[in-house]
């Protein structure tokens, strides 16, 4: 056909649109793929790096603040102690008449090897103050003040040595006073006051990076000493923000904390105490110089993950560029084929997958036909057979043989079906038996037996044929049960709009002869043999609700299901009375578990119990109260 006029025009740009689209297609596969081939790892290494990163230098910086703050801790120590033992040598003597200068002279040498001691106050044994020497005030001995009520005289001669808090003379500068008592009662108490502003030495001596300090704080939150000594000049501004920065870190004990300093600044900080003085050492850094090695990490690794991003985007788009030619004409190919036409090729001759991947398009539709058939095949099997089966018959030659084997055979069906049937609208049967065919199914499905056959209201399941199961009479005691209940639950339902049917159920095992069996245009699988037929008869013979079993059933399963013994039964087929027994919910009184042979036996082996009252018993709702007939 010659199209002409807008038509002609129209199918270039179609194709042209439609090959757009294509490329489109495949730039976005292309991208994901290498995305996840080359940007997912570089970014989940980033990622990775950054945590282990972080985590390492975060144990780094805690380490490095933890022992600088240690250090200036173990100084200021020191710094206290030899102040304190410097003290200890004004109150070696005993006061006596005439000592007061020579305690004076030890007062003024002190003043001169500690320059951290603005004045010192020495007091006898009474708590008389006899001798005071001051750096800024006038010198004076004898007689004095009572000073036995002070703080520091009693705190010194309670521990010997006692630190006052700081106070801060105009509120800027920080003093501390220190008392020591002697060691014999009659030296005294020297009593100093320290100039706390020499503490400077020891913490503008730390350095933590380029900008990291340390910092003292006593316990109010106020500052003692920091590297800019105008901070500490200040007085009480900023204590509520130290003292807030103290209590932090203290609930973090040996770990650094990242917060914020008094300037809003985000820092990483840790403290130590100074325990004998009640003072806190904080060692702060700044966080963004102590995380700065990974932040240009991250910023590396975000520069290689955009330069992989865009080598994928450009290798998708020349990867799809090259591939969107084959793939139109595969595409063209594959339509062919999926029409029917099995008689057309693929050519291409690029020389690589995609040439493969035309010759295996061709070989599929080589096949295709085939494989058709086939699935035509199992298709029509699995309408008459069950599915285990058709797949067998369709691979297997050798199932359509007949063969020997060891099943259990499994009858069901309705009781009152026949009643229900001549009844009912044909509508209603066919929804009836539909719910009945789902529940069944269900159940056989749910326990991978076979079922052989629907027979209206009849079923035939068949177990360890054709597919070999473990175990199969408790397996097929099981799906009886399972069964049995489904069934009763769709009964109910039943019964609430008006159709009464119950449901019984018989089980046999024994050798049978299983295969196929039919003529040229139809076959079937089934089973033969004697514990079929018996499974058919014991499911005849069920009352409502019931499973009845043989004895090679109940020998098999007694130890774990309770299985009731029955009165000896005439059954169709079979020469002279046979022992019947049934699955129960409990063991009725005067029952025992066939085949148990280490139990204690009655006198009679089985007490019988017809079925007929046997069928009333297991209607009833207590399964206990069962009373057995007599033999």
């Amino acid at each position: 056909m010659i199209l002409t006029g807008t038509g002609a025009r129209s199918l270039p740009r179609q194709c042209y649109l439609r090959a757009l689209k294509l490329r489109r297609s495949l730039s976005f596969k292309y991208f994901v793929t290498l995305f996840v081939a080359v940007v997912l790892p570089l970014t989940l290494g980033a990622i990775c790096d950054a945590w282990f990163g972080y985590r390492d230098q975060s144990r780094h910086v805690t380490e490095l603040l933890q022992l600088q703050s240690r250090s200036a801790a173990e100084r200021i120590d020191a710094f206290a102690d030899e102040i304190g033992d410097q003290l200890g040598w004004a109150v070696q003597f005993p006061w006596t008449d005439g000592s007061d200068n020579r305690h004076k002279i030890d007062a003024l040498r002190l003043l001169q090897q500690v320059p951290a001691i603005l004045s010192i106050v020495l007091v006898d044994e009474r708590g008389t103050e006899r001798v005071s020497v001051s750096r800024i005030h006038l010198n004076r001995m004898g007689a004095g003040e009572d000073m036995s009520a002070d703080k520091a005289v009693i705190g010194a001669r309670a521990d010997k040595v006692w630190y006052g808090p700081v106070w801060y003379e105009h509120d800027s500068e920080p003093y501390m006073r220190i008392a020591v008592a002697g060691h014999l009662a009659a030296a005294g108490v020297a009593i100093a006051d320290v100039n706390l502003k020499l503490i400077w030495d020891v913490i503008s001596a730390i350095r933590i990076g380029e900008t990291g300090h340390a910092i003292v704080v006593d316990g109010t939150g106020r500052l003692i000493a920091h590297p800019d000594m105008s901070q500490v000049l200040r007085g009480k501004a900023g204590s509520g923000d130290f003292r807030r920065l103290k209590l932090a870190l203290n609930n973090v004990p040996g770990s650094a904390l990242i917060t914020t300093d008094i300037g809003e600044q985000l820092v990483v900080a840790a403290a130590t105490p100074v325990a004998k003085v009640g003072w806190t050492v904080i060692a702060l850094q700044p966080a963004r110089e102590a995380f700065a090695s990974l932040r240009a990490a991250l910023w590396r690794a975000l520069a290689l993950i955009t330069i992989g991003t865009l080598f994928a985007l450009a290798l998708a788009y020349a990867l799809a560029q090259r591939m969107s030619g084959p793939i139109r004409e595969l595409e063209c190919g594959a339509k062919r084929i999926g029409r029917g036409q099995f008689d057309h090729r693929i050519g291409l001759t690029s020389g690589d997958e995609l040439q493969r991947l035309a010759s295996r398009f061709n070989e599929m539709a080589r096949e295709l036909s085939l494989s058709k058939q086939k699935s035509e095949r199992i298709a029509r099997l699995k309408r008459f057979l069950a599915p285990q089966v058709a797949e067998l018959v369709e691979n297997s030659d050798e199932l359509l043989q007949g063969h020997r084997r060891d099943v259990v055979a499994v009858f069901a069906d309705l009781r009152g079906f026949t009643a229900f049937s001549a009844s009912a609208e044909p509508e209603i049967i066919i929804g009836a038996l539909q719910e009945y065919y789902e529940v069944v199914g269900a159940v056989i499905a749910r326990h991978e037996a076979t079922l052989i056959q629907f027979a209206g209201d009849g079923v035939m399941i068949l177990l360890n044929a054709p597919m070999a199961v473990a175990d199969p009479a408790h397996r097929a005691v099981r799906l009886a049960i399972d069964l049995q209940r489904e069934v009763q639950s769709l009964a109910t339902l039943w019964s609430k709009k008006g159709c009464v049917m119950g449901f019984g159920i018989g089980i046999g095992m024994g050798p049978a002869t299983v295969g196929t069996i039919g003529y040229e245009g139809r076959l079937d699988y089934t089973a033969v043999g004697s514990g079929v037929n018996l499974a058919s008869r014991l499911c005849d013979l069920a009352g409502d609700g019931q499973i009845l079993v043989d004895k090679a059933v109940a020998e098999q399963v007694h130890s774990s299901v309770p299985i009731a013994c029955l009165s000896e039964q005439n059954i169709k087929g079979y020469r002279g009375a046979m022992k019947l027994f049934a699955v129960v919910a409990g063991n009725p009184p005067g029952m025992q578990n066939v085949g148990n042979k280490d139990r204690p036996q009655p006198q009679t082996q089985c007490r019988a119990m017809n079925i007929a009252s046997y069928s009333a018993a297991a209607d009833s709702e207590h399964p206990s109260s069962l009373t057995p007939a007599a033999t």
